[in-house]
């Protein structure tokens, strides 16, 4: 049996009880480590206080390993009770789509559970769920890679009066131009997209519009750490919230479109002062 558990947006507390009865009972346990990350990052205390609660050895499976060796993975679920972790839900990334779908042609048996992601966790701003378009994600620019496809999607959304949810750029365990280029395999340090970045690029990108879908008094909501302890939410103008420090990873924005006036109650507990 394949397990496919999600283990919710904050630390290890906050996995399911059918989860953690499910991830107890596996002879393997791999935890995706690039799509998204607990509070703790990739910490080996916090890893370690996963293993505590499990009563095992976690193996973290960075995308290489996913998307190159899945079919070991899906192997050994043929003779064995394997446990494939996730930060959030198990469908709030398409990478874990795919292993379902290779899981089952293999014949595979396969258990999800499921748990809170940031797709519904977003809730907590105040803006209704149902009134969100199509969910973006936004990518770390480069001098030669500055990719604006996500920028029709945004404005399709506010043509409509929907707020859009921007996921912003991890990369984690990435191969360096150079290595790629030499054959040898060298990383970059991990990063991690902040809220500032996301609309300095958001700026960039709607200066080659004739009539922006947004400008730099856009209302926004930015999030960070969401789900945990010390989630930071603030509402504000693009301006204002490039203004503000967030803090540590994980960011996320949105991009508000027509408010109702219960949003709008809400909005003004988060909203920016300055």
């Amino acid at each position: 049996m394949l397990y496919i558990i999600g283990l919710g947006l904050g630390d290890e507390q906050d996995i399911t009880l059918k989860g953690l009865e499910a991830a107890k009972k596996c002879d393997k346990v791999y935890m995706e480590a690039y799509t998204s990350l607990l509070s703790f990052g990739l910490s080996t205390n916090g890893i370690s206080n996963l293993e505590k609660l499990y009563g095992k050895p976690i193996i973290l499976a960075d995308r290489e390993m996913v998307e190159e060796k899945a079919h070991e993975i899906l192997s050994e679920a043929h003779h064995a009770n394997v446990a494939f972790l996730v930060v959030g839900d198990p469908f709030g990334a398409t990478t874990h789509t795919d292993l379902v779908v290779r899981a089952k042609k293999m014949a595979i048996d396969v258990k999800v559970v499921h748990n809170a992601s940031v797709m519904n966790a977003i809730g907590i701003c105040g803006l209704q769920l149902y009134r969100y378009g199509e969910t973006i994600s936004i990518p770390f620019f480069t001098e030669t890679w500055r990719p604006d496809s996500f920028y029709e999607k945004i404005q399709r959304n506010r043509t409509m009066g929907l707020h859009t949810l921007c996921l912003l750029d991890i990369r984690v365990k990435e191969p360096t131009l150079e290595s790629l280029c030499r054959g040898r395999k060298n990383y970059e340090p991990p990063r991690y997209m902040t809220i500032n970045t996301a609309i300095e690029q958001l700026l960039e990108i709607v200066q080659a519009h004739e009539e922006p879908a947004y400008t730099e008094d856009t209302e926004c909501v930015g999030l960070a750490r969401l789900g945990s302890e010390d989630q930071m939410i603030v509402a504000g103008t693009m301006k204002q919230l490039q203004l503000i420090d967030f803090g540590a990873p994980l960011h996320c924005l949105v991009i508000t479109g027509q408010t109702h006036p219960v949003e709008e109650e809400m909005l003004d507990f988060y909203r920016c002062r300055t």
